[in-house]
């Protein structure tokens, strides 16, 4: 069964005078993936934050499972919500494998070591996203968009029920982030709760099964994609005009939509 998260009058500022978001009201999807789409500063990132007890809100507040984020221990939360940043700095020199077995950290007591399972589950998670060949590489040494996949890797490897990704393809190559989509995809289809961001509308046309259009830390609009992201919309989030054109697929007759500026 999907758990769910749902987002209650949330508002959020880091002082007074510099209010993030404020009366934001969410529910994780179904089935299928959450994807808030908005542009740069809009708040998207501080909002995944507060869904994962990273930052405490100002007012509302989060459930999970009907469950109030404010009665649950970090660990508890650490062991539910995955979370996968844009960027994420290690210190030392840790090979690939061992940085994504850190996913398992809130499985663990804390004097104790990963078992042979842990060590498993972490292996199938850099199998899964198509990077066992940086198993023994150093993570200081790869690529920011082979970092990106191992972070992707990392957080699969906690095995968590709802999983939050803040621009998860933000540092890919085409190819990668055709295959990330996909496993997206794939993972909500599984019975993951997944919510995504990305300020790149095509994500959001191609791949989620729930919009929140997020614009001046409000949401503009949420739900189907075909009813929330139009060219009026995207017009006012982006300001810029916009154009959305629809194509078949002849082979599968499937449909397909993306935008242009116009």
């Amino acid at each position: 069964m999907v758990m769910s998260m749902q987002i209650i009058n949330a508002s959020f500022g880091y002082r007074k005078d510099k209010i993030i978001f404020s009366g934001i009201n969410l529910e994780t999807a179904d089935n299928g993936v959450l994807c808030i789409l908005g542009r740069n500063g809009c708040g998207k990132t501080t909002m995944l934050k507060s869904l994962c007890g990273i930052l405490k809100l100002n007012g509302g507040d989060i459930l999970i499972d009907g469950k109030s984020i404010i009665d649950m221990e970090r660990h508890e939360i650490a062991s539910i919500v995955g979370y996968i940043p844009q960027e994420h700095n290690v210190g030392f020199a840790y090979k690939v494998l061992d940085v994504v077995l850190m996913g398992r950290a809130p499985h663990l007591s804390i004097f104790s070591s990963p078992s042979e399972q842990d060590y498993k589950i972490a292996e199938e998670a850099i199998e899964m996203v198509g990077i066992s060949y940086l198993s023994e590489s150093k993570y200081t040494e790869i690529s920011g968009g082979e970092r990106q996949l191992v972070l992707v890797a990392r957080t699969l490897a906690q095995q968590p029920k709802v999983l939050l990704m803040d621009e998860p393809t933000s540092h890919l190559d085409f190819r990668n982030q055709t295959l990330i989509l996909k496993l997206i995809d794939k993972l909500a289809k599984s019975g993951l709760s997944v919510i995504m961001t990305s300020h790149f509308p095509d994500h959001a046309l191609s791949y989620s099964g729930k919009i929140a259009l997020m614009h001046n830390g409000q949401f503009l609009a949420q739900g189907k994609p075909a009813d929330v992201v139009t060219e009026t919309t995207l017009e006012t989030v982006y300001g810029i005009g916009v154009k959305i054109f629809t194509i078949n697929d002849p082979a599968t007759g499937e449909e397909f939509r993306f935008c242009r500026a116009a």
